[in-house]
């Protein structure tokens, strides 16, 4: 039957399968109906039910489609790569490094917020360049929400900028992006020589510092200004009230308020202090902070965490009632997790039936019960200035909660409180904070140096970040993204099925046909333009391993460095600006930023092309034709 099939529709029809079967997924993952794991897996499933009834034998007779030979993808050093730097990102996320790195910019901007910008557009591009782009960009979104609001301009007008800064980034080394490990990877099974870790640096940097001057200075002229959009304040938020003691030592003793603030409590509204057993009202006028002193004060979620997870020197939590560890839930369960350090916080709020109704904090035994501190707590109906300790709770009052992550999730089962799943979150390991730096400076090290395959040095680094205790094995495989898993393995048996059939070599021979006549520098150029349009409807990582081993062959065909047109894969697919589908970081600015899929292709596509014509005029200069 096979031999039959093949007669009929002549020598090159697994090659028009295999056109068949890309077609088909590329329209699944443009449209996106279908999840893109579901995708990913039935095109990986039809390429191997397609390739045994209609193998590709070689002169041995063996069948170079097998369903061995296509399951090699999940095994390729370039996904392995990707998954444990993801890892690593998480660490750095998880230990608070990039936020305090974040921090330390608004302090070296001062009061020229344009420069602040600028230097964290830059910071964000090189950090992008050695780490994922993704924890990057969601670090970054507050800091560049709160520099607009400084300015009083819209968000809108910076998150874009933002996650275009990223992608350039990740053009300037090996592990800058998954799509250049993935183009090495493809390079090596070709049989072409592989990049080493700073290879395309330099080209890198030239591409990325003319993007940005576009990202800078033209990017945000293009993008509309919803300041005035319903939802967009600068003192949006939930507030809650919470209590903190002043700790010897710390930077707010001895000071005074001016106008009711404190400058050293940015972002907090001081409601009232308790000095000395007095109560001491706005605007506290003739007193100084001491030691001791007990500030109750009106914070956002976010504000609260930080004080927690920083600490800043300032200022300790209060708490009057201590969760007794004798009838913790986490240590009758006896589990090994109980031992871990991790907290968690969530709020959670009073029913009508609750028991907790009517009773202040300190006469509840719900710390004791449920081994949960009570950080703050959010009344909408007025304003409290009083003691955390003395405020007589009511049903419908939220409670901002602090616990190690089984007594949060016991408290599902507490019938005096609603858990809020949504509000969910892990404080930051700041402990672990120096050790996780360590590891990443270690792993951009010998990754940089060639001491080590960079492979081994990402495995290392996701290891160790689990070994110090920055990440516990449920927080690492969370990490890992199943998207890029399935697609990438899809992808790779489809770049196998391409070079087998001669797919590959097939295209690229009508490509060099069409431009018959025309030199290398133009067959590069044009490569890199259908490349950079294909990638802001496809995912970046499909057109890596698909268009590599086109490009190869193109090159070969002209006689020309396989590196140069490698290269131009590597590039192309990481100018996913144009559209909010492009990459996953245009997907995280959209809803701070508030953009349309217009927005995108007015900021974007400009500077696809900007970035196409200092390609088009810099590589092959580079390289020499």
């Amino acid at each position: 039957m096979t031999e039959l099939a093949i007669d009929l529709f002549g020598a090159n029809f697994q090659m028009w399968l295999t056109y068949i079967i890309i077609l088909a997924a590329l329209i699944a993952y443009a449209i996106e109906d279908i999840p893109v794991e579901l995708t990913s897996l039935v095109t990986l499933g039809l390429v191997m039910v397609v390739f045994h009834v209609f193998p590709v034998i070689d002169e041995g007779g063996t069948n170079l489609l097998s369903p061995h030979n296509l399951l090699l993808g999940f095994a390729n050093t370039g996904l392995i790569t990707v998954l444990a730097l993801l890892v690593v990102g998480q660490g750095m996320v998880r230990t608070g490094v990039l936020e305090r790195g974040a921090q330390l910019l608004l302090r070296l901007g001062g009061k020229n917020t344009w420069i602040t910008i600028l230097l964290t557009l830059i910071v964000g591009m090189l950090i992008s360049s050695m780490l994922n782009n993704i924890p990057v960009v969601v670090i970054f979104i507050p800091i560049m929400q709160a520099l607009a609001a400084r300015i009083n301009k819209s968000a809108s007008k910076v998150m874009m900028p933002l996650s275009a800064a990223a992608v350039l980034g990740g053009m300037i080394t090996l592990i800058g992006s998954g799509t250049n490990l993935l183009v090495n990877s493809a390079l090596i099974q070709l049989g072409e020589v592989p990049f080493k870790f700073f290879d395309f640096t330099l080209p890198g940097l030239v591409l990325a510092s003319i993007g940005l001057v576009y990202v800078v200075f033209v990017m945000p002229r293009l993008l509309p200004d919803r300041s005035g959009e319903e939802g967009e304040n600068k003192h949006s938020g939930k507030h809650f009230i919470a209590q903190l003691t002043v700790a010897p030592g710390a930077k707010l003793v001895g000071k005074e308020s001016m106008g009711g603030f404190f400058i050293d409590l940015p972002n907090m509204t001081v409601r009232m202090i308790q000095s000395h057993g007095q109560a001491i009202l706005p605007p506290f006028e003739d007193h100084k902070i001491q030691p001791g002193d007990i500030l109750v004060v009106a914070a956002t979620r976010k504000t609260i965490t930080e004080v927690l997870t920083q600490n800043k020197g300032l200022l300790e939590p209060h708490h009057s009632e201590q969760p007794d560890k004798a009838v913790s839930q986490t240590e009758e369960e006896g589990d090994e997790e109980a031992k871990s350090p991790d907290q968690m916080l969530v709020e959670v709020m009073l029913p009508p039936t609750s028991q907790l109704s009517g009773q202040t904090l300190q006469n509840t035994s719900f710390a004791a019960k449920s081994g949960c501190k009570v950080i703050g707590i959010q009344r909408r109906s007025r304003m409290i200035r009083a003691r955390m300790d003395d405020i007589r709770l009511q049903s419908g009052d939220v409670l901002l909660v602090q616990g190690h992550p089984s007594d949060i999730h016991s408290l599902r089962s507490n019938r005096d409180v609603i858990l809020l799943e949504w509000s969910k979150e892990e404080l930051p390991a700041i402990h672990h904070a120096r050790r996780a730096l360590a590891i990443f400076v270690g792993v951009v090290f010998m990754a940089g140096s060639g001491l080590l395959p960079t492979v081994t040095c990402a495995l290392i680094g996701a290891t160790a970040m689990v070994a110090i205790g920055a990440l516990n094995v449920r927080q690492a495989v969370r990490a890992v993204d199943s998207k890029i898993v399935t697609m990438v393995g899809a992808a790779l048996a489809l770049g196998s099925a391409m070079q087998a059939t001669g797919a590959a070599t097939y295209l690229a021979h009508g490509v060099v046909d069409m431009l018959d006549g025309a030199g290398p520098r133009t067959v590069l150029s044009a490569l890199f333009l259908l490349i950079a349009l294909l990638t802001n409807v496809l995912s970046t990582q499909t057109c890596a391993v698909l268009f590599t081993p086109i490009a190869v062959s193109m090159a070969n065909e002209l006689g020309v460095d396989p590196r140069a047109f490698a290269v131009a894969v590597v590039f192309a697919a990481n100018c996913a600006f144009a559209t909010p589908i492009g990459y996953q970081t245009n997907l995280l600015v959209m809803a701070p930023g508030r953009y349309s899929f217009k927005d995108f292709i007015i900021a974007g596509t400009p500077l696809v092309f900007i970035i196409w014509i200092a390609f088009s005029l810099f590589i092959p200069f580079f390289y020499g034709f």
